[in-house]
């Protein structure tokens, strides 16, 4: 396939859709709470999802889809909309948008890992150094940077090990979309039917624990609401969108890489909005890790 310089773009843009959606997420969970943020945005995301879907579909829903693939995709929305993202958003309160997205860069490595043991992908001897190239290069950084520059030792720690487990929910719920898609679905379709099933779940237990009118009155706060609806559109559906168009019309080795771009994009904004103290070596630790998970895509 000749590379697209649309798809190329749209893979720039879907970068900055991340970064902003890190930076919106991050602050909003500051003021009402990282769980209000996981609940409210993902009803705002659908309720964006379903027009999408009837313009592209002519349905309002997803409903022509056939059990196999309803169920992958509902499980890949369990684990990584309601658990993934729950993880990460917790990790934006704790040690910020920065660290929490360059943790994100275990993605494609906990993907390659888990589709070697589920579906016997087998992991190629420049994978496997890619691997350690990209862990290397986020120990760089965890190193380098001091547990009181973003948060107190036990919370800096906890924000580590949850921003770990977003990015494991993230992919495992890549993995379980594979399948989904496998069988039939196309990626719009599959998004909705993610987020469907994470409402579904989450909602239950919000009435049950109280916080759905919680989080209704929490939406008070006027600057969280405009940070969780304005990244829940930035975010879960025109960053969604996105990353469609750019693998659609790009080489996924270049889209893919250019759609991490992140963590880079996120160091002067972390510098100069948040003020935190970045050092040489946490530059070039995000670079080392970049360069490792770009060798994953080749």
């Amino acid at each position: 396939m000749i590379s697209n310089p649309i798809g190329e773009l749209a893979a720039l843009l879907t970068a900055v859709c991340w970064t902003y959606n890190s930076i919106a997420f991050s602050r909003a969970g500051r003021r009402v709470g990282s769980v209000t943020v996981n609940h409210v945005r993902l009803w705002i995301a659908l309720t964006a999802l379903l027009p999408i879907h009837l313009i592209s579909h002519g349905t309002i829903l997803a409903s022509n889809l056939g059990w196999k693939a309803t169920a992958w995709l509902a499980l890949s929305g369990i684990v990584g909309y309601a658990a993934g993202d729950a993880f990460l958003f917790e990790a934006f309160v704790l040690i910020g948008a920065r660290l929490s997205m360059l943790l994100m860069l275990l993605v494609p490595i906990f993907g390659s890992i888990l589709a070697w043991i589920f579906l016997g992908e087998h992991l190629r001897a420049i994978e496997i150094t890619a691997i350690l190239i990209a862990v290397s290069g986020i120990a760089m950084v965890i190193a380098s940077t001091r547990s009181s520059d973003v948060a107190p030792r036990r919370r800096f720690r906890l924000g580590i090990l949850l921003g770990m487990g977003g990015a494991l929910g993230q992919a495992g719920g890549l993995l379980l979309s594979k399948l989904g898609m496998m069988a039939g679905a196309s990626p719009i379709a599959a998004n909705q039917v993610r987020v469907i099933a994470a409402v579904a779940v989450l909602t239950p237990v919000f009435l049950l624990r109280g916080r759905l009118g919680t989080d209704i009155g929490k939406m008070r706060d006027r600057r969280a609401l405009a940070d969780i609806t304005s990244g829940a559109m930035v975010g879960p559906v025109l960053g969604v969108i996105l990353s469609l168009v750019a693998i659609r019309n790009a080489h996924i080795g270049v889209a893919s890489t250019l759609m991490s771009l992140s963590p880079v994009l996120l160091l002067p904004i972390s510098r100069y909005l948040f003020r935190e103290q970045i050092s040489w070596s946490a530059v070039a630790g995000t670079v080392v890790a970049l360069s490792g998970a770009a060798i994953l895509f080749f």
